[in-house]
Order: C-alpha cells, then sequence, then structure tokens
C-alpha cells in the first residue's frame, strides 16, 4: 500500500488540531495543578461578592495593595481597587507610561441564580418557603429538584453587613424547590418549555415543623425565622437590605474516565475571571501597563454602579492617569481589552443551533469571538481585522492553542458581553474564553485544557510589548 499524496499547497489551509496532539508533557502537568486550584476557586466563589473575596486574597498574598486616589504611582507598582464589594480591579503598573495605554483583561463574576425576593419568607398549608426571582438567562426546569445553598449577605440598618451561607458544608441542610410529581402532571407536560415551571412557583421549601409555643398564624414561618434568627441575629425585615441567593449545592467534579473535563456552578463567567485574576498575578515586569477586571451584572446588562457600564472603571483609570499626567482619553484610544467571556461549545447532542464549520470545540483552545450579538450582529462591536491579527500573533507567540469562536448559528439566537462597553470607550477590545457545554445551567462543563489555555492567552495580553 503506497502512501497517499500531499501536496505542499495543503499548507495553504488551516488544520486544526486536537490539544492533546499539540501539548507538551510539561505543559499538560501544569494544566493539572491550575485546574485543581480552578476547582478550589469555583467551589469557594459561587457568589460575585466571593470571588471579590477570594481576589483580595490572593492579591495581598502576590504583594497587592489596595489603591486610593492620590496614591504615588511607579512602574512596578501592584494595586487593586474594590467596587462596593461585587467587583474588583488589579493593575500592575508597566515600564511604559500610561500614554501608551493599558492592556486589559475584562470579565465578569456574576452568574445565572436564584434570588430571593425582598419579601421571601411566607407559609403555605403549613409549609415555609422562600419566594424567589431568577437572576439571568436559565432555564427554569432545571433549577427544580436540584440541592441549593443559600449564600449572600444582610446588611443591617446600624452599618453591619452579615456573611450568610448555609449548604456548602456536608452537615449542612440544602433547600430544594419541589416540582410537581409525573403521576399528575398530564395538564403541566403540554406546555412549552418556558412555561412548565412558571416562575412564581419556583419557592424553596425552608421547614415545616411549627412553633410549639405559639397559637396564632404562621407557625412554621415563626419557627423557621427563630432559627434564623439564632444564626444570624437577623428578622424578617432585614430581608429588606439583603442579597441572598439560591445556588447550586453541588462543588466541581472532573468529568469522565479521562478526567478531561470539569462540571461546576458558575464557570460563565468565574471560570474567566479566574484566569483573568491568575494572569494578572503571575505577570512579569509588563512593558504596558496590566489590568485584570472583574465585574457585576454582566447576565442583567451590566447595569448599575458594579458592572462594566459603571463609571467606577473610569474614574479609577481616569485618577491612574492623573498621576502620570496623563489624559485618560489619550490612554483609551492606545489600551486594548480581551473581554474574557466564556463561548458555546459545539454539542453533538444538539448540532442544531451550531455551525460546524464555525463553533469551537472542546479541547482545541482558547477561543476567540470577533463578535458576538444575534442574527445581523446586533449587539455586537465586532473587533477589526487588524485586531483579530494582532490576537493571532501574540497567542502564536506564546505558544497559545487557541480557536475561533462564533456564537452559533446566525439565526439560532445570540447572546452578548462586556466587549461593546469597552469598545464604546475607544477601547480596541475582541472577545475570548473558554468553550462551555451546558452554558447557564447549574451544572456547566469545560475542558480543563482550554481553561489552562485561557490563561496562558491572559498572560500573553498582560506581557505583550
Amino acid at each position: 500500500m503506497t502512501d497517499k499524496k500531499k501536496s505542499p499547497k495543503r499548507e495553504l489551509l488551516e488544520q486544526p488540531k486536537h490539544g492533546y496532539s499539540i501539548i507538551s508533557k510539561s505543559e499538560l502537568e501544569a494544566s493539572h495543578t491550575f485546574n485543581e486550584e480552578y476547582k478550589q476557586f469555583i467551589d469557594f466563589a459561587k457568589t460575585e461578592r466571593e470571588a471579590v473575596e477570594y481576589s483580595i486574597l490572593a492579591a495581598e498574598k502576590a504583594g497587592f495593595r489596595p489603591y486610593t486616589r492620590g496614591d504615588a504611582l511607579k512602574p512596578g507598582d501592584k494595586i487593586y481597587q474594590v467596587n462596593r464589594g461585587k467587583a474588583i480591579a488589579l493593575v500592575v503598573i508597566g515600564k511604559h507610561d500610561v500614554h501608551d495605554g493599558i492592556n486589559i483583561s475584562g470579565a465578569h463574576i456574576d452568574s445565572p441564580r436564584i434570588d430571593l425576593k425582598m419579601s421571601p419568607l411566607y407559609e403555605d398549608s403549613e409549609i415555609a418557603y422562600f419566594k424567589t426571582h431568577y437572576y439571568g438567562g436559565i432555564k427554569k426546569y432545571q433549577w427544580v429538584n436540584i440541592p441549593l445553598e443559600l449564600r449572600g449577605v444582610v446588611a443591617l440598618k446600624d452599618g453591619t453587613v452579615v456573611k450568610v451561607s448555609v449548604g456548602s458544608k456536608t452537615d449542612d441542610p440544602i433547600f430544594i424547590i419541589n416540582d410537581l410529581l409525573i403521576h399528575l402532571s398530564q395538564d403541566q407536560l403540554k406546555k412549552g418549555a418556558t412555561e412548565v415551571i412558571p416562575a412564581e412557583s419556583m419557592n424553596a421549601i425552608v421547614g415545616t415543623i411549627p412553633e410549639p409555643d405559639d397559637d396564632g398564624t404562621d407557625r412554621v414561618k415563626l419557627a423557621v425565622m427563630d432559627i434564623i434568627n439564632e444564626m444570624y441575629g437577623i428578622t424578617e425585615a432585614d430581608f429588606h437590605s439583603a442579597e441572598l441567593s439560591l445556588v447550586p449545592a453541588m462543588n466541581a467534579r472532573d468529568v469522565g474516565f479521562d478526567r478531561s473535563l470539569i462540571a461546576a456552578y458558575g464557570h460563565d463567567d468565574r471560570i474567566c475571571a479566574f484566569d483573568s485574576l491568575k494572569a494578572i498575578l503571575d505577570v512579569k515586569s509588563p512593558t504596558k501597563t496590566a489590568m485584570c477586571l472583574l465585574v457585576d451584572k454582566e447576565e442583567v446588562g451590566s447595569n448599575g454602579v458594579s458592572g462594566a457600564r459603571s463609571l467606577w472603571f473610569d474614574t479609577l483609570c481616569e485618577d491612574i492617569c492623573e498621576t502620570f499626567g496623563v489624559p485618560v482619553r489619550e490612554c483609551f484610544e492606545k489600551s486594548f481589552c480581551l473581554s474574557n467571556d466564556v463561548a458555546a461549545a459545539f454539542d453533538p447532542n444538539y448540532p442544531q443551533p451550531f455551525d460546524r464549520r464555525n463553533s469551537p470545540k472542546l479541547n482545541y483552545g482558547l477561543g476567540i469571538a470577533k463578535y458576538t450579538g444575534s442574527r445581523g450582529k446586533s449587539g455586537a462591536s465586532d473587533a477589526s481585522a487588524e485586531l483579530v491579527a494582532r490576537v493571532r500573533n501574540m497567542f502564536d507567540d506564546a505558544g497559545v492553542i487557541w480557536q475561533m469562536a462564533p456564537l452559533g448559528a446566525v439565526d439560532a439566537g445570540g447572546g452578548g458581553t462586556i466587549a461593546g462597553i469597552t469598545a464604546c470607550r475607544n477601547i480596541d477590545t475582541i472577545d475570548a474564553g473558554v468553550p462551555l457545554l451546558s452554558m447557564h445551567s447549574p451544572y456547566e462543563i469545560i475542558a480543563k485544557l482550554d481553561n489552562y489555555m485561557s490563561y496562558k492567552g491572559m498572560l500573553a495580553v498582560f506581557a505583550e510589548k
């Protein structure tokens, strides 16, 4: 049998390769160590506040200090600033003046979840419940009959902020939003997927034992409130000034016999936040000033004081620029932002909404998205050809395994990131991130190799000459 003939012209064609056919043994070992640390992070940081808390601890351990307007700055300084406990920026001052711009890696640290309403506790038929309001884009039917834990804070009138966490420890109780039994679901199952679980039926069971020393109404509710008061010293009225969420009570686990994948809650987008955080902690003497920007509220439009649209980002950059006597607008026009957000991996179980020739695949590396948006690129910033070429070169020079990663078939749906927001500030911006399966579900799936390549990509952004 003769070998197949191969024309030298074949080099003209792009030939994507599975990451495990390219990656070196030393990088495989580094990837394993990196992903074990990531699993610890994703189990700890199930809310945006916890992601900020983790970032502060890691930053200070790495020599970063809090930054306040007017602080003296010089090349090599490592600083961070927190925005209301729900967003954080970490900055390493570069060798070059900020007049040459800032290299930014921006990710969001909020994820789809089930928030408690402002008056959540009630009783019906001698069962106490929490009323909820889902946050972000979810398939509601995925959130019933799974173990949930309660995380968040309660702010008291005297200024005290009480941290709440129930369900993360093995001996903690959990909470469940129950579903209707199959035997009586004839009418329910005739409904469409968006209607089969009504939002107002997503009430979490929190107790069933009545208060024994009371003959009034809502005895179960009273007994539950008494337990909460003993645990945290709060009353029902304090729920009005609380940020409490129900999140999956499931820790990160390896998937598959080969352990090549990780399932966890909140990969979108805390996986990219972790990659950006680790890169800013590891970058050494960057030429340009490097910034890791971790923001809130992306899942609901990036609005509010802690979202990417907040002027907090502009103010921080302006404060830094003023220290060096540089107008912030001149800094922005020479800056670069890589919007580090997850991509939709091709799913062979559901191929219809994907374009096979243009969809990212697991284990093929970091996904670059020239544009996101929906239908006719609605809502997309659409990076320029020159910027895509710059990123290709940057990643190739750094040995990053990467692929292109548009969001599904043209009319199948769509979505967005913070890219359009930074781009509107006159900052060259492009998206890149880790491909996911089951995005926005309670238990999303990523490939370890892709996660490590995302970290390498963000390190390349910060180390760019």
